[in-house]
């Protein structure tokens, strides 16, 4: 790992260097390269000469206390020797943390599918809460929402909703949502006053680029349509509504939030690539099928993975074990502590398997 390092060290000296030629700035292709490769590497650096100033104050604390007799000092000595020690430990962790293989798409904006499952109208209402939970939830990062697809009831709920996140690191935080989330309470539709069992799926995608899903003309069909509903924001009263029908893979996306034609057509486009980038990001998971069960937030979509029970107040999830006695909170945006807790727990297993094949 410190043979690692060190040549880590050396790459982020090299960059610097390059960064300031004074040619380097007019190719911008090359320096968005060079300053992504110093984003990466400096947090990495600062942790490691950190650790490197750590043990030398171990080393130098060791030292004084062999040649020091007069107790005060011997004392300061232990102290300094002790607070080293528990830095350096500390910092060996984090190391092995940032040093983790990270996932190409953690940097890339998503694209988020949710659709409601069992539960009819109680389902459509409860999958536009959670829409909105990740809406505030966004805005609370400063990530930009953008309404990509819908299908709305008309008492509030929305069978189906796809939007896009733009934001840095967007994909690293949101991926662990992927699943079916299942809600516990008296539906606003159930006059008996019974406690109900419902359920959404949630599928988050990475935005794909056109250079990495690659889309013949020739396999698409798009048909253009008046858009249709209950009156909400995903209706509006000119034939501007996309439909593209994939034909090897029977993917069919519909776009209906813009008012232009084009602009639906774009938005459209952008839900196939993503669907069909996911698709063959799937088939590789599953390929590593031991792997993927392993981690957290990179499992079967069917798998059940979150429960939010109104009547208790509280949400699990079942994957981490957590559970959390907010749910007013988390449905209004703040999930950071589910987020962090899943994130920690993933770093654990990945550090785990580490350490097994070490």
């Amino acid at each position: 790992m410190f043979d690692r390092l060190e040549d880590l060290k050396l790459r982020l000296e090299e960059i610097l260097n390059q960064l300031s030629e004074p040619d380097v700035a007019s190719d911008a292709v090359r320096f968005r390269k060079l300053m992504k490769e110093q984003s990466d590497l400096t947090p990495i650096v600062e942790a490691y000469q950190q650790y490197k100033q750590n043990k030398q104050n171990i080393e130098e604390s060791l030292a004084l206390l062999e040649e020091e007799s007069d107790e005060e000092l011997r004392e300061l000595a232990k102290e300094e020797l002790n607070d080293s020690k528990e830095q350096a430990a500390k910092l060996e962790e984090k190391l092995k943390i940032l040093l983790l293989p990270k996932d190409p798409n953690d940097e890339k904006n998503v694209i988020v599918e949710i659709r409601a499952g069992a539960g009819g109208d109680e389902a459509a209402l409860f999958a536009a809460e959670i829409y909105r939970m990740y809406v505030h939830y966004a805005e609370g990062k400063r990530w930009k929402t953008e309404l990509l697809e819908c299908e709305e009831i008309g008492i509030g709920g929305m069978k189906n909703i796809s939007f896009m996140v733009t934001g840095q690191g967007a994909y690293s935080v949101l991926k662990y949502e992927s699943g079916v989330h299942r809600v516990q309470r008296v539906p606003e539709t159930e006059s008996g006053g019974r406690i109900h069992t419902s359920t959404i799926s949630v599928a988050v995608m990475p935005e794909a680029e056109e250079v990495e899903v690659e889309i013949d003309e020739k396999d698409i069909r798009i048909d253009v349509m008046r858009a249709s509903g209950n009156g909400g924001q995903c209706v509006n009263t000119t034939d501007s509504a996309v439909r593209l029908t994939h034909y090897p893979t029977g993917i069919v996306v519909y776009s209906q939030t813009e008012k232009s034609q084009l602009q639906n057509k774009a938005k459209a486009f952008a839900l196939l690539r993503a669907k069909l980038y996911d698709m063959e990001r799937q088939k590789a998971h599953d390929a590593e099928a031991e792997a993927r069960r392993s981690q957290i937030g990179t499992g079967d979509r069917s798998e059940k993975i979150r429960t939010y029970n109104f009547p208790q107040g509280r949400v699990t999830d079942h994957r981490i074990g957590l559970t959390l006695y907010k749910l007013d909170k988390i449905m209004d945006g703040d999930i950071q502590e589910i987020v962090d807790a899943c994130i920690a727990a993933d770093q654990a297993i990945r550090l785990g398997r580490l350490n097994e094949e070490g």
